[in-house]
């Protein structure tokens, strides 16, 4: 039996309008229930439905907080209080401008409330340990202040970088002197390195000194505080566990990573954001290099090459979830943010406002933080998100790939923007957008219809407001609803369609003047994009499976081979092509083909009368024979080098008493 469900709206002071009835189905709730101020005068309805619903889903974020407080005060009062879930529908939706259509609005609520019945995605979390043993590196006098700061939780050694004074030696921290060189890690496990390291000689009469310098040391530690004033040690480092970057000369820094660095000390659990199959990777095979997007893309360097594939660091990565984005082959992908996730999102919000309004809705991705923030601020000081645009949150917005583009049009949309909150965002999400609007640029549509937004452009209405676009089967992953989508929204799929360099689509093309056959591409290739016949010296593509990784280009020894970015969505790139082939050379013993006829004449036109083991010698047909004959005449013929003499009769009894 479906337990009872509750729906509580708030017209927050009768400021915005529902359509109840449409909410309620979206919800699939058994009761709705309308007020004016459910944080106010009309609280008692929300304590009163907490405490006799089995589930209760209130419209109204901002005072989630009092709403959890509440619920919990009903709980102690009566012993019994539903689980609570709160969403935002105002400032998302119900706030608009005053030019907004009604029947838009309420058709977003409707898509907002049905979104947030899906399941939420889970991540699994790891366990990390910190003993609380800090280095502090900077110079000395903000270095041993910031120690007699956190010295009560913390274990401390200060690794000075300047000649300046210590006036009293302290048991409460150790004290070196050194030049930082390079430091890896995050919180629990960070590694190290000096040069010219001097520890403090405590003992004797006057001014302190140091010990005799080690070249390079190393040294590990759970928290690490970088008053240097310089550049950071990481990139990104405000995404690093555990690592805290001042500016010693700033006021207040000190106090404020004090307070911050004392409570890293005991048991953290650690999100693991990302799934890793090596198997799928493309990034090398056989020491030749390939594929290199997600390296090249990581802004904290969570990610290293580890021989044939890459490997994370899952106490260094972030989340971010960039790397996924430029993934060709899929073999990472995300826990909480997939791909799946993302896409069935968008289709249940494109689907309940299509149902409502028969008109195709644009979506905005935004991030969790700086972006809802941005939206509440639009919505409470100016006109709010367009009557048609609807929001996805992500936790970062460079999570959001080509692929998640093209599956939005997929899905129905008219338009995609993205909210970037800040100029290294616009940055990082550059390559992905270019990818996707060549991708939109080779169907009927404008590469306009994505675009990288402000905040204050969220506003303004879209020139697609009204279109009606047809969605498609969002069934398989990235780069299958990637063709779908694009070969529904093109008038003609004969024509390839040019894509950047570097895109994780296209074809290949062989120089057959310089191409032997020697099948080195085909049997590095990872992806299975390139194969041989199995009677005959060729080279035979399938370009829906090439991701453009490179690896057959770096391996060819006679760079016979170009990268061509491109997107086929025809029925000829998921069929097999030749690309190169010759006729095999037969052996002139036995008639078995073997090699390619073009590489054996080569070798004998090099070879004839050019090399003294191949001048008036028979040698010279060796190369013209498969390896069986090829043994067979350096064995058995008449001026083989390696033939025996002639085997002697064998003599039996008979012989011998005869003779």
């Amino acid at each position: 039996m479906t337990a009872k469900k509750t729906l509580l709206l708030c017209s927050c002071d009768k400021t915005q309008t529902f359509n109840s009835k449409a909410l309620q189905q979206a919800a699939d709730a058994e009761q709705v229930v309308v007020v004016d101020q459910l944080c106010g005068t009309d609280i008692g309805v929300a304590a009163e439905h907490l405490g006799a619903s089995n589930q209760v889903l209130i419209a109204c974020a901002q005072q989630s907080a009092l709403f959890e407080r509440l619920s919990e005060d009903v709980l102690a009062e009566t012993g019994h209080a539903a689980p609570l879930q709160t969403l935002d529908i105002r400032d998302r939706a119900g706030w608009s401008s005053a030019k907004a259509k009604p029947e838009r609005q309420h058709a977003k609520q409707a898509a907002l409330m049905a979104a947030a019945q899906l399941p939420a995605p889970t991540a699994p979390t790891k366990s990390i340990v910190s003993n609380g043993i800090c280095c502090i590196v900077g110079p000395t006098e903000q270095a041993v202040r910031m120690a007699e700061l956190v010295q009560d939780e913390l274990g401390v050694t200060c690794i000075v970088n300047d000649a300046g004074p210590i006036q009293l030696p302290s048991a409460a921290y150790d004290v070196a002197k050194g030049k930082l060189t390079s430091a890896y890690g995050a919180l629990g496990n960070f590694k190290l390195e000096f040069a010219n390291l001097q520890t403090l000689h405590p003992a004797g009469r006057g001014e302190l000194g140091y010990g005799t310098a080690k070249v390079t040391a190393r040294s590990e530690c759970d928290v690490f505080i970088d008053l240097r004033g310089g550049a950071p040690a990481f990139p990104s480092h405000e995404k690093r566990n555990g690592y805290f970057w001042a500016d010693p000369k700033k006021a207040g820094e000190l106090e404020r990573i004090a307070l911050t660095a004392r409570e890293r000390v005991g048991e953290f659990e650690k999100t693991v954001y990302f799934k890793l199959e090596e198997s799928l990777c493309a990034h090398s095979r056989a020491s030749k290099p390939g594929c290199t997007r997600c390296l090249d893309v990581c802004c904290t360097e969570a990610i290293s090459s580890a021989g044939d594939f890459i490997q994370i660091d899952s106490d260094i990565c972030a989340g971010c979830g960039t790397c996924v984005a430029v993934c060709p082959t899929s073999a990472i992908t995300m826990n909480e943010t997939s791909f799946e996730a993302i896409t069935k999102v968008a289709e249940v919000m494109a689907k309940v406002y299509r149902e409502h309004t028969h008109e195709s809705p644009r979506l905005v991705f935004h991030s969790l933080t700086k972006g809802t923030e941005d939206i509440a601020n639009l919505a409470r000081y100016d006109d709010g998100l367009a009557d048609d645009l609807l929001p996805i949150a992500l936790e970062h917005i460079d999570r959001i790939g080509h692929a998640e583009i093209m599956a939005a049009f997929g899905a129905g949309y008219a338009e995609v923007l993205l909210l970037a909150d800040t100029e290294l965002d616009r940055r990082t999400l550059a390559s992905e957008v270019e990818l996707a609007q060549a991708l939109v640029a080779g169907t009927r549509n404008s590469p306009s219809r994505v675009r990288v937004v402000s905040a204050i452009e969220l506003c303004e209405p879209g020139e697609n407001a009204g279109r009606v676009s047809e969605p498609v089967l969002l069934v398989g992953g990235r780069r299958d609803i990637t063709r779908v989508t694009v070969a529904a929204m093109s008038d003609s799929v004969d024509t390839p369609i040019p894509l950047p360099a570097g895109a994780p689509y296209g074809a290949i093309n062989i120089d057959s003047d310089k191409c032997t056959l020697c099948l080195a591409c085909v049997s590095l290739c990872p992806t299975g994009a390139l194969g041989d016949h199995p009677d005959r010296p060729e080279v035979q593509f399938t370009e829906n499976a090439c991701v453009q990784c490179g690896i057959c280009e770096s391996t060819c020894p006679e760079t016979a081979i170009n990268l061509v970015p491109q997107l086929d969505v025809s029925k000829a790139a998921l069929s097999t092509r030749t690309l190169h082939a010759e006729e095999p050379f037969e052996c002139i013993k036995c008639g078995v083909p073997f090699g390619v006829a073009s590489t054996i004449n080569r070798i004998v036109e090099k070879l004839e009368n050019q090399h003294w083991m191949y001048k008036n010698s028979d040698n010279l047909q060796l190369i013209k024979m498969c390896d069986d004959c090829r043994v067979k005449s350096q064995f058995h013929g008449e001026t083989a080098p390696m033939a025996g003499g002639i085997r002697p009769k064998i003599r039996t009894s008979d012989d011998y008493l005869d003779s």
